[in-house]
């Protein structure tokens, strides 16, 4: 267990994982803007440290030594109730049932190593709401964070630019469904927009993401995701396709 003290102002992280060659809590010890006020592998020295470091962020690991992540996150919501903190699992564990059980649990986030500390910290200020946030950007965030859910279920990894164009067409197909009917003259280019990049860039990076998600065999976590069985191995969505079926399930979500 490692314990180091607050910088005035920053925001505090503590780190649920093993502490050898941890490329995350080498990047947050030399962060402006966070504290790393502590960092531990075994589940009950996490149950133990959080309450007196109050901590902003847990960044947590499933399997730690002790007590598991999800034994961790259980216990830490009856010792510190309202005080928690935001808590991302980053973890070795990709299968959609351990997302939707970290995400039923009340976790923030759920990332699948190997993770990026910029990424990490992307997501961190993402899901900050310090400023007292208008129904319409809380909306905005929660919509971010169920799509991300998804395309971790189906296997559209984070770092790839496919993943950004597909979430930011999600979200547009949310507001205004009928640009589905209009994907190279609006979607595409108000996309391409945005990102300051083409259109055909944001067509093929959409293709690639939906590649990768095939190629990693996560066919059947889409299908139980949409409760049918849409795709087969030798069969997957167009962009459209699946743009539409998220964007459609958003909406019938609320």
């Amino acid at each position: 267990m490692e314990k180091t003290t607050q910088s005035k102002g920053k925001l505090r992280i503590y780190i649920a994982d093993k502490t050898e060659e941890n490329s995350i809590i080498t990047y947050f010890k030399a962060s402006d803007k966070f504290t790393l006020v502590g960092s531990s592998p075994n589940g009950e020295d996490v149950l133990n440290d959080l309450p007196l470091l109050k901590p902003d962020f847990l960044i947590m690991e499933v399997l730690l030594s002790g007590i598991d992540g999800f034994e961790v996150l259980e216990k830490l919501k009856q010792k510190m109730q309202n005080q928690m903190p935001k808590v991302i699992f980053v973890t070795n564990l990709s299968h959609t049932g351990f997302v939707a059980k970290a995400m039923n649990e009340g976790a923030s986030y759920f990332m699948v190593k190997p993770v990026k500390p910029e990424v990490l910290e992307e997501r961190m200020f993402d899901l900050l709401n310090q400023t007292q946030p208008s129904n319409e950007h809380k909306f905005s965030k929660q919509l971010d964070e169920k799509i991300s859910n998804i395309f971790i279920s189906i296997g559209i990894p984070a770092h790839i630019k496919g993943y950004q164009f597909l979430r930011e067409a999600v979200k547009l197909a949310v507001e205004k469904p009928e640009i589905i009917g209009s994907i190279t003259k609006q979607l595409y280019p108000t996309i391409a927009e945005r990102f300051e990049t083409s259109s055909s860039k944001v067509e093929r990076g959409m293709r690639h993401a939906i590649e990768v998600a095939w190629n990693r065999g996560k066919i059947e976590n889409i299908n139980s995701l949409f409760g049918l069985k849409i795709y087969n191995s030798n069969e997957k969505p167009t962009n459209g396709e699946l743009i539409a079926l998220i964007a459609d399930k958003m909406i019938m979500e609320g």
